[in-house]
């Protein structure tokens, strides 16, 4: 789906909207450390494989930072080759052939390919239409005898919801009553808003223990083509992580790992301002989405924005994403995708904001033409 919707960009020269990855750098700081540690001759043989210890040491220091979580970084980090080997090899440790892996759905493409790589069968629990908040009633009637492991995203992808403190404990008190393990995927972490709060779900009680948590370099220092990752947790599942992990790729991205330590020490000045821009970005391509007559439901973090095609005359949003790069120049991506029950995510669209102003102005003035 990606691939056909990046080709129709190109042959129809599109705004794509499609893809979330930034159309900016990240700092300059940052990746003139990476230049540094070439030259120095740091990472350009293989580094550790569990990850350099800067690196963990700074990911160690973040946690406490930011979440006054505290881990040992001998023992509680694993680096990776961006959150999605982090994810993969997660569940390859934590999950047998025949396990169930219950995810909300609209869920990241990648976790379907990695459930299946594990030999086990996933579960797909809708979130709320419009609304997109996490259902725990159905979340609980999915839970059978082979249920093994929940895999967890806030701030979520596709839809940009995050999930508040009640929602996640109310997932937290049925993750303890069905004896699961959780993956919780938090590679957008830092892209939070107004009104919202990231909340890591090994914070809540009776989570420590159970919990592998996700984080990007890529997502939150703009640099996702370095594919620096990491999952931490506790020192047995860890270790678990560690052994398929070290198999996949056995390491990667040296010189990167010792810059994005330095990223992760960043200042305060650094996060809140990345955190400020992303959202006037959303704030434009929302607001321009809503004057056009698209019902939009705003994101709470991520990269994307969410909107229903149905008020424009489409019903199905394959159709429509299909369709758009030759009626706007404007490439989206359908959510029926990223569901197992496709008329699940029929009617809806996935918008990505983490382009410059003045490419969303321009696809924003192509929808105009198209649909004003």
């Amino acid at each position: 789906m990606f691939g056909e919707m990046s080709a129709l960009a190109i042959r129809t020269g599109s705004v794509n909207l499609g893809q979330g990855f930034p159309d900016t750098d990240g700092p300059d700081v940052v990746r003139d450390a990476a230049i540094r540690a070439i030259q120095e001759g740091r990472g350009n043989q293989y580094p550790p494989a569990h990850g350099v210890p800067e690196l963990r040491r700074a990911i160690a220091d973040h946690q406490q930072r930011f979440y006054a979580i505290t881990i040992d970084p001998g023992t509680d980090v694993v680096v990776t080759t961006g959150a999605s080997e982090a994810i993969a090899a997660a569940l390859l440790a934590l999950v047998e052939q025949g396990d169930e892996v219950l995810m909300f759905a609209p869920w990241f493409d990648l976790y379907a390919a990695a459930i299946s790589l594990a030999g086990a069968s996933r579960v797909s629990v809708p979130l709320t239409p419009g609304t997109f908040r996490p259902d725990v009633a159905a979340l609980r009637a999915a839970v059978t005898p082979r249920t093994r492991l929940l895999l967890l995203n806030s701030p979520h992808n596709p839809t940009g919801s995050v999930y508040t403190r009640e929602e996640l404990t109310a997932i937290a008190d049925l993750v303890i009553e069905k004896d699961l393990w959780v993956i919780s995927d938090e590679a957008y972490e830092h892209l939070v808003f107004t009104g919202s709060v990231h909340i890591p779900f090994c914070t809540i009680p009776g989570m420590a223990e159970r919990t592998v948590t996700i984080g990007s370099a890529g997502k939150s220092l703009s640099l996702t083509g370095w594919k620096v990752g990491w999952a931490t947790g506790p020192a047995d599942l860890i270790a678990a992580v560690r052994v398929p992990r070290q198999h996949l790729s056995f390491v990667s991205g040296g010189p990167f790992q010792w810059a994005v330590a330095e990223g992760l020490a960043l200042p305060d000045s650094y996060w809140a301002g990345f955190r400020d821009q992303l959202q006037l970005q959303r704030d434009m391509l929302c607001d321009g989405l809503t004057a056009l007559g698209f019902p939009v439901t705003v994101a709470q973090g991520t990269y994307f924005a969410t909107t229903d095609v149905r008020p424009l005359g489409y019903d199905d949003g394959w159709a429509f994403c299909r369709e758009l790069p030759t009626r706007a120049g404007v490439v989206a991506i359908p959510h029926e995708v990223f569901h197992d029950d496709p008329d699940a995510g029929k009617p809806f669209v996935r918008w990505a904001f983490c382009k410059r102003p003045e490419v969303l102005e321009e696809a924003l003035m192509r929808l105009r033409r198209a649909f004003g």
